[in-house]
């Protein structure tokens, strides 16, 4: 009885031993985390700040969002490829830098593969087509007819050069035989305002950037470019239902670190954005942003990147999209 005793003692300091080496090795921070956002006043910007709400609570550190727009998303995304591989600074990356700017630009201050490290891929979207209702345009057939007939007059707006906004739309002038005129903004915010306003006609944004302007009357949604209505608004036709056929462009959103960063503490990351965006709360909130919540691994998310910068490769050499 006493052996027996001795043995289960032994196994449980053993247990114990093996639980205290498992807890030391789960990495935390040692001080407030940064997550970086590249654009400004965008979709990125909510989908950061409500997953560093609830991860500041998991990692016992404070988390902060900083905006660091310019040059199509490159500026924010350089800075945090360029931050010690410490787990303290990420970036809620997107298509443009990330996907988009290796092959729009002439050259790249830092390298999306080999420079940043994946998180996971949090979120997708299909985008609205819009317009200020102002103009009379009923419908993507009215919008062409009209846009032909007056190949000068009409421009469209986009949250950065090289995001999902501007390429879109190049595809769509490519697909419909139209001139519109590009004007980039640092962010939707500017970019709707400037709609709302009258100072440009049109453009291609995620349903959480525009859906509010919609229901005001106040921009009129033309039609989406899923494969498939959106929920929420399914009087909305496809592109692809209007005539373009295999018509689809997808925005989506991101986590990532600088390359070199621990694979524990990308693990920690991993795990922790994974839960806060399976939190019923905060889908809730992404659902009715008529966000796809992805929540993948890390191996996940650079395979995603690594299919999609070819594929927008071949759209910016087919439209001869290029950086005004």
């Amino acid at each position: 009885m006493i052996a027996l005793n001795r043995r289960v003692i032994l196994g449980l300091l053993g247990a114990a031993a093996v639980c205290q080496g498992a807890y030391a090795q789960e990495w935390a921070p040692s001080k407030p985390v940064r997550i970086i956002v590249p654009v400004q006043g965008t979709t990125n910007d909510v989908l950061a700040r409500l997953v560093a709400s609830k991860l500041g609570d998991a990692l016992g550190q404070p988390v902060v969002v900083e905006n660091k727009p310019g040059a199509g998303g490159n500026i924010g995304a350089d800075y945090v490829a360029k931050q010690p591989a410490d787990g303290h600074t990420l970036l809620a990356g997107y298509n443009g830098p990330l996907a988009i700017n290796p092959s729009l630009f002439d050259r790249m201050p830092y390298d999306p593969v080999k420079d940043l490290a994946p998180i996971t891929l949090a979120v997708k979207s299909a985008q609205y087509l819009v317009v200020n209702p102002k103009l009379g345009i009923a419908s993507i057939k009215d919008l062409v007819a009209k846009a032909k007939a007056d190949p000068n007059k009409y421009s469209y707006g986009s949250i950065a050069v090289g995001s999902a906004s501007h390429l879109t739309m190049e595809m769509f002038k490519e697909a419909a035989g139209i001139n519109v005129t590009h004007v980039p903004y640092k962010g939707a915010g500017p970019a709707l305002t400037d709609m709302v306003a009258g100072q440009i006609h049109m453009g291609f944004f995620v349903p959480g950037n525009v859906q509010g302007f919609a229901k005001e009357g106040r921009l009129k949604l033309l039609a989406s470019t899923g494969l498939k209505r959106f929920a929420s608004t399914p009087e909305v036709p496809t592109l692809a239902e209007s005539g373009y056929t295999n018509f689809e462009a997808t925005s989506w959103i991101g986590f990532l670190a600088a390359a070199g960063t621990p694979r524990n503490v990308i693990d920690r990351y991993n795990r922790e954005i994974v839960k806060i965006l399976k939190m019923p709360d905060i889908q809730a909130k992404l659902h009715e942003m008529e966000f796809e919540v992805v929540a993948g691994t890390p191996e996940q998310f650079a395979g995603w990147i690594a299919t999609e910068i070819p594929k927008w490769g071949k759209v910016i050499k087919a439209t001869g999209a290029k950086v005004e």
